[in-house]
């Protein structure tokens, strides 16, 4: 098994930002000892074909050296459609991902940072990486219409989907001003509905109106909103988060709750803990998946136990 780390590249995350700070940080890698081989993207979609070529010459180790984007792309490179769910992956099968946070978003990495240190999340990530520090983590798999897509972070559907989807297809180049406009113009068109889905253990499909529901596997979104605060990387299952079809008021009161994660506490909301989901829907939805933005008509999520580990 090949022990090199196969850094894949996004050059333009950040803003350009990933442009700037990666030789330094690479450099500093190899002073350690961590042997590296490189591969820069150059459109979206890419690091997944390069991420699905160097497994299938026998890499284990990946670096994503980026965003969130980033990430899941990898991701779904090391996680190919043919890959047996519900299955335990064989040892050496299992994929191990670093990472060197140098675009936007990064929300992963504050499920292991933020809490147990000052450091920025760049350094955190070094330093773990020099220490050889990994453990393992559940990946989720998302069957859809056309196929299914993989991610360890969360996948939301309805108002945090609807805020993403705007920004993507309106405001990108804005920055946080963007972000803030389309959060301002999702509350002015508040559409709260139903997506119909049937948790593990349940007879019925629930169709009750909501302004989100959201199926977690790590804590943060967007940085720094902690929308499942009860979510375990590493447990073997899905951390459902629902919120009922709360008000413009109320949703504006508690717009802060959803940065310290206390909204889980609202009379509105649900969680649970399961292994298995379905969706009833009608058609394709808008979803919001570790900082992406697709539209797809999903049928299914369910858990991979511990079928990544990943360097944090």
């Amino acid at each position: 098994m090949n022990e090199t780390f196969f850094a894949i590249i996004n050059p333009a995350a950040g803003g350009g930002r990933c442009r700037e700070g990666v030789a330094a940080a690479l450099d500093r890698l190899r002073a350690a000892g961590i042997v590296l081989e490189t591969a820069e993207t150059s459109a979206a979609g890419e690091a997944t074909r390069i991420a699905r070529e160097a497994y299938g010459r026998g890499y284990r180790k990946f670096l994503a050296v980026g965003g969130d984007g980033t990430s899941y792309e990898i991701v779904n490179g090391l996680f190919p459609d043919s890959t047996v769910t519900g299955a335990e992956t064989p040892e050496d099968a299992v994929a191990t991902l670093g990472f060197l946070p140098l675009g936007t978003g990064n929300s992963f990495l504050k499920d292991f940072a933020d809490g147990a240190s000052s450091k920025s999340g760049l350094e955190h990530a070094l330093e773990a990486l020099e220490a050889r520090r990994s453990r393992p983590c559940d990946v989720l798999r998302l069957e859809h219409k056309d196929g299914a897509i993989y991610y360890t972070n969360l996948l939301s559907v309805g108002f945090a989907a609807d805020v993403a989807a705007l920004r993507h297809r309106r405001f990108l180049g804005l920055g946080q001003f963007g972000y803030v406009l389309s959060i301002f113009l999702s509350l002015v068109r508040l559409d709260r509905r139903p997506f119909p889905v049937r948790l593990e253990g349940q007879r019925e499909f629930d169709s009750r109106r909501c302004l989100f529901l959201t199926f977690n596997n790590s804590k943060f979104t967007g940085g720094t909103m902690m929308i499942a605060p009860d979510a375990v990387t590493d447990d073997g299952l899905i951390e459902y988060v629902r919120w009922g079809p709360i008000g413009r008021l109320g949703l504006i009161r508690n717009l802060a709750t959803l940065y310290d994660g206390t909204h889980t506490r609202h009379p509105l909301a649900e969680r649970q803990k399961v292994r298995r989901v379905e969706f009833q829907l009608n058609g394709p939805v808008d979803v919001m998946v570790d900082g992406e933005v697709l539209t797809l008509e999903c049928r299914a999520i369910e858990v991979l136990p511990s079928a990544l580990r990943v360097v944090v």
